[in-house]
């Protein structure tokens, strides 16, 4: 090659290997800085739009699992409360069957009886005073309640429970006119209570289905969550092995790039020997 003044191409070389040399060290250093393989879209497009989606899949499963967890907090706080009901229709039962016993005379059935309405007043109590986040949840004032907790990423990704509204009059079918005032009576509000008891029953093993189903739903949505996050990761974080080992090239090749372009430089004055 030629040695020019009006031209240094060795020089001009050097420049443009320091210059490339430099955008690698600069994607080296803040890959290592950041974390993120992918810090803009000229880095990789594809890889961030991939990336960019499987960021929503993502959070979009993290929330259902949040959403199922509230779901069965909900449906648990049902339950507890539908146990107590429980036991109170059992205590009832148990009174009616005392009641109808023939020994009893009416002042101790109007005793029982007493006990008795208190009870069935205390389980509409329970009915309109259970509430999960501002939700009336056993009487909302319809006769059942369709619940519908968003369980996956999609539209229509859903589990539904319906809760029967448990009042002692509408939901369990103990109604006004019942009571143990006399063995006549009293053999009445057995049945009734028998039926009461059998329709708790069955809303709190529709809730435990539920629970169950939930339970399972946010373990496997867990995992497709872990999995999509690995997979994210290949594509996203810094191989910090990598990017270490791509710094040390690079400022390396820096540190020779410039000593070249100092040797670059210098040709031009080799032309004054030829002056001389």
């Amino acid at each position: 090659m030629a040695i020019s003044l009006n031209t240094n191409v060795s020089a001009l070389q050097a420049q443009n290997a320091l210059t490339k040399n430099a955008r690698t060290l600069h994607s080296a250093m803040e890959q290592l800085s950041t974390g993120k393989k992918i810090n803009s879209a000229d880095d990789d497009a594809a890889g961030l739009a991939i990336s960019q989606n499987q960021t929503a899949q993502i959070r979009g499963l993290n929330m259902a699992v949040r959403n199922m967890s509230d779901g069965i907090n909900l449906l648990q706080t049902a339950d507890g409360a539908m146990t107590e009901q429980s036991n109170m229709l059992q205590r009832m039962r148990e009174l009616a069957v005392q009641s109808a016993n023939g020994t009893l005379s009416s002042a101790q059935r109007g005793y029982l009886s007493t006990e008795f309405v208190a009870l069935g007043s205390q389980i509409d109590s329970i009915a309109s005073q259970t509430t999960w986040n501002g939700l009336t949840i056993l009487n909302n004032g319809a006769t059942t309640a369709p619940i519908t907790f968003q369980s996956g990423m999609q539209s229509g990704q859903s589990i539904t429970v319906t809760i029967t509204a448990m009042t002692i009059s509408v939901g369990l079918g103990v109604t006004a006119g019942i009571g143990i005032n006399s063995v006549a009576s009293a053999s009445v509000a057995i049945s009734t209570i028998d039926t009461a008891i059998d329709k708790i029953n069955s809303q709190r093993a529709a809730i435990g289905a539920g629970i169950n189903q939930m339970t399972y739903a946010s373990d496997s949505v867990s995992n497709i969550s872990a999995n999509i996050a690995a997979s994210r990761s290949t594509i996203l974080d810094t191989d910090y092995a990598t990017a270490s080992s791509n710094l040390s090239k690079g400022q390396i090749i820096q540190q020779a790039a410039t000593a070249m372009l100092a040797q670059a430089n210098a040709q031009p004055q080799s032309i004054l020997a030829l002056l001389k």
